[in-house]
């Protein structure tokens, strides 16, 4: 690591032009979207999406299977969405599951957060839920995800993995330490696909026939229950099978033993979303059941192994952006973000016409646009069809009964910081850490520490301090092991 000199460096763009803020972006108001003329954030965004060729910068390591989702509890009230029309209602999807920071060789059982990627063919088009086996993130806003990922690579000299990068981050980063206590306990490697939840992490919004807006968050929970392996048996089976995530699940369904998870969601009326306690659109926030309950939606199977990798996990191809006529984005900046930037990855990765591959089209419908050309543009490119409109030749148009009813922002353009609450990136770390158990505190004190050591003091005892805040117990026991 290089040592700060006497005299600071300043950030630019590519073009050499000063930046003003590397750690929020531009929004409409504090709570507001993101702004597309925030420049830095999306070249930012665009360079990270570009920077490994050819397998993905993030989610390399993947397993991969087809399922039905089958509709178990009315909730039309909140909802328009035709995947949701009717109770036993089946529909076609396709579901990838990755570590996140490894690369496509890396081992399964690796401590790391793991996508969980959806994709429901509806007759709507298709619905794309990505999202991972935590309902909360490191980082709320979109602008500091490259950073926060070079910290899990290789270093840049050595080209091995290190710990002090990713420590070093977090301790400048407190909004972080939800995740870190979630990824460093006993869930933090899964004993397989099987026993892991999923989230869809962000806040989405649901709109109903009357056009009402609410607020909603997916957590689909495993019905095999939930395993985990413990740091040294991890670290074996890393050796001896380190492909043991992708052929168990696998080998699972090809038996017959299909997996399931229930999909349950959290509703919040619109209006309450202004003076609830913790901001609702902030990634490294949950909404305590307490205040939103569960709402039982469905049951997810995976009931069918793809034929071809590559053809089927390494081409599938998700994006935020895809969302259907009743269910929508809220002002989270994360979500704004990854709207453009799963996107973007993909036409990098793939091509333009990422979305015309047999794993990615939708099923039920057909997808009708003016979009013409590209690579891999491998049907008949829309033939002698009109490639502009307006035409006077049948072409498809917008269908106005599909705009979504307006949502409310005010604010000034600015780089806003969240401000609500000194202390409250503090409060759900330690609520979480005196939910545990003794003993899975004890393992997650001491996983914690098993890394951290590995940082400089400075780093150490920085980090020490954020977790003091969260609760004494939790700062006292990372101390003491870290005095050893």
């Amino acid at each position: 690591m290089n040592k700060k000199t006497d005299k600071e460096k300043k950030i630019t763009t590519a073009a050499g032009i000063p930046v003003s803020d590397n750690q929020t972006s531009l929004t409409a108001g504090e709570r507001g979207p993101t702004l597309l003329q925030d420049h830095h954030l999306l070249e930012k965004l665009s360079h990270f999406n570009r920077e490994r060729v050819p397998e993905r910068v993030v989610h390399a390591k993947a397993a991969g299977a087809h399922g039905t989702f089958t509709v178990t509890n009315d909730i039309t009230k909140y909802t328009k969405a035709k995947i949701f029309s009717g109770v036993g209602k089946k529909t076609e999807m396709f579901e990838r599951f990755s570590t996140v920071a490894g690369e496509k060789g890396s081992a399964d059982t690796v401590r790391d957060v793991r996508g969980f990627a959806l994709k429901f063919y509806t007759e709507q088009g298709n619905w794309d839920l990505v999202g991972n086996n935590t309902p909360t993130f490191f980082i709320r806003d979109a602008i500091k995800f490259p950073d926060f990922i070079h910290t899990q690579k290789r270093d840049p000299q050595t080209n091995v993995k290190a710990d002090t990068p990713q420590w070093d981050f977090w301790s400048h980063v407190p909004e972080s330490l939800h995740q870190v206590t979630i990824l460093f306990s006993d869930r933090g490697i899964p004993e397989g696909i099987p026993f892991m939840n999923g989230y869809g992490s962000h806040t989405y919004s649901f709109i109903n026939d009357k056009d009402e807006r609410f607020w909603v968050k997916f957590h689909f929970k495993t019905q095999q229950g939930i395993k985990c392996l413990m740091q040294d048996e991890a670290n074996r089976i890393a050796g001896e099978d380190p492909d043991y995530h992708i052929h168990q699940l696998f080998d699972s369904i090809k038996e017959g033993n299909y997996p399931k998870w229930t999909l349950s969601v959290q509703i919040m009326p619109e209006k309450e979303a202004e003076n609830y306690r913790w901001n609702p659109f902030d990634l490294t926030k949950v909404w305590p059941h307490g205040d939103y309950p569960l709402i039982e939606v469905g049951v997810l199977e995976l009931n069918k192994n793809p034929q071809n990798y590559f053809a089927e996990v390494e081409q599938a191809a998700f994006s935020p952006g895809n969302v259907v006529p009743g269910i929508s984005f809220s002002p989270c900046k994360m979500l704004q973000a990854r709207i453009f930037s799963y996107a973007d990855a993909q036409r990098y990765r793939l091509g333009v016409n990422f979305e015309r591959l047999p794993i990615n089209c939708p099923h039920a419908t057909k997808a009708e646009n003016y979009q013409r050309d590209g690579r891999m543009r491998f049907d008949d490119n829309g033939g002698a069809s009109p490639n502009y409109e307006p035409n006077s030749f049948n072409g498809p148009k917008a269908d106005p009964s599909y705009k979504e009813p307006p949502l409310k922002i005010s604010g000034d353009a600015n780089y806003y910081e969240q401000t609500r609450g000194v202390d409250d990136d503090y409060v759900q770390p330690g609520n979480l850490y005196r939910l545990l158990p003794s003993d899975e505190q004890k393992h997650l004190v001491e996983n914690i520490a098993g890394s951290l050591k590995n940082a400089p003091l400075e780093i150490q005892e920085k980090m020490v301090e954020h977790v003091l805040k969260a609760d004494k117990n939790y700062g006292d026991g990372v101390a003491r092991l870290l005095k050893q």
